[in-house]
């Protein structure tokens, strides 16, 4: 017998967020087993207050599924609540409401597109499930964020368009800085609290053009001041412009981060800084070093919605990730949809694996990725990086604005 489904997303949105959940709509309507497609607003916090749409009538009018492919951010909208422990009594209620309302909807397939903290509520709810012998239901993850810090898979539907954004981004910076002869440097600010992808793919013009910056600078690396000073007077005596890309997690021996001084101190639900001002705190020490004109970009959120500039490559794998979640519910539940990946050529295979081996680990980029001075990232990552940002999607325009869609509430 058919049974409903419904889909959320949580966490940070990115600009590929939207394609996977195209691809999840998709695979649910042609799935022989799945009858109405239901999308939860806000995540868990729409469920538990009742507030959905029935997603998959909306995206069965005209082009609507084209155009979510192509709109960046959350159309359903987004949550960053931790639900408590499965066998913490004091949050049963909330539990109780949550399965409450998937029998009185019947629904059969849960799909939770996220990040780490979005696996965290799909194995719970799994675990759940399982601990109270509640059988009918698929809890189903599917990945998304642009860190591309989630174990198990080869990499994250999302990542690929972000690092084509930072890598074209940076390539213009560089154009930019090149003009004058006088002594400056440029320090840009990516985001990555605990991993580096994002801020490697900012070495990626080395590849293709002639610039690059001149060091990068990852969390995976303890940051010491001194050597950093000393990196700067090196590249001083190659060229007067010094561009320097660096993540906003990078952190002294002590465990500090280098931007604390500037930041609130204020924590999200899963008990994560709110990071910025690690580009502005070395503007400052760099020009009390130096001396010299510095100036500091934060990159900021134009990482994760910069849909004008998508990967073809990150779209059509996210709404892949995204279909195969859903033509394949019948048979997987406490799952995330992963990437393998296969070069030479390259290609993307879609497996499910288990979430609670997933959940709340963190994939950092490996040593070997990484330049023995620790200060810039090696033609091995870069290699990895490339296939990620090829390609350029179709975007619909309207008015000379990409066209975007927006969900009825």
């Amino acid at each position: 017998m058919k049974k409903n489904a419904i889909v959320g997303q949580s966490g940070g949105p990115t600009s590929a967020i939207n394609a996977t959940l195209a691809g999840v709509v998709s695979g649910a309507l042609e799935a022989p087993f799945i009858d109405k497609v239901y999308g939860a607003l806000n995540g868990v916090e729409g469920i538990l207050n009742e507030r959905f749409v029935d997603i998959g009538a909306q995206l069965s009018e005209g082009d609507a599924m084209t155009i979510l492919k192509q709109t960046p951010a959350a159309a359903l909208g987004s949550c960053r609540k931790k639900l408590p422990k499965p066998d913490d009594e004091a949050g049963k209620e909330i539990y109780e409401k949550l399965f409450d309302f998937f029998a009185r909807h019947n629904i059969g397939y849960f799909f939770y597109i996220g990040g780490n903290d979005s696996m965290d509520t799909v194995a719970k709810l799994s675990a759940y499930a399982k601990a109270n012998g509640i059988e009918g239901i698929s809890f189903v993850g599917v990945p998304k964020t642009i860190d591309n810090d989630l174990e198990g898979t080869s990499q994250t539907p999302g990542f690929g368009s972000a690092a084509k954004f930072i890598a074209a981004t940076m390539q213009e910076i560089l154009r930019d800085t090149a003009v004058y002869t006088v002594k400056a440097v440029t320090i840009v600010e990516i985001m990555g609290r605990d991993a580096g992808w994002l801020t490697a793919s900012a070495a990626l013009p080395r590849l293709i053009s002639d610039v690059a910056p001149d060091y990068v600078y990852l969390p995976e690396v303890v940051f010491d001041l001194d050597s950093f000073y000393a990196d700067i007077e090196k590249a001083f005596k190659k060229h007067p412009n010094v561009v320097i890309a660096v993540s906003e997690g990078v952190r002294f021996a002590d465990g500090r981060y280098v931007g604390e001084g500037t930041q609130s101190g204020a924590t999200d639900a899963f008990g994560h800084k709110y990071l910025q001002g690690t580009g502005k705190a070395l503007e400052t020490l760099v020009k009390e070093h130096f001396g010299c004109k510095v100036r500091s970009v934060e990159l900021n959120l134009p990482q994760r919605c910069a849909a004008h500039l998508l990967s073809a490559n990150d779209i059509d794998e996210s709404f892949g990730a995204g279909k195969a979640a859903a033509l394949n519910a019948l048979t997987v539940s406490g799952c995330m949809i992963c990437y393998e990946r296969s070069d030479d050529p390259y290609a993307i295979t879609y497996r499910a694996k288990d979430v609670s081996e997933i959940a709340n680990k963190i994939r950092k980029v490996p040593a070997e990725f990484i330049t023995a001075g620790g200060n810039n990232v090696t033609d091995a990552c870069l290699a990895y990086l490339l296939p990620l940002i090829q390609g350029e999607y179709a975007t619909i325009y309207q008015n000379g604005l990409p066209k975007h869609f927006t969900v009825k509430k």
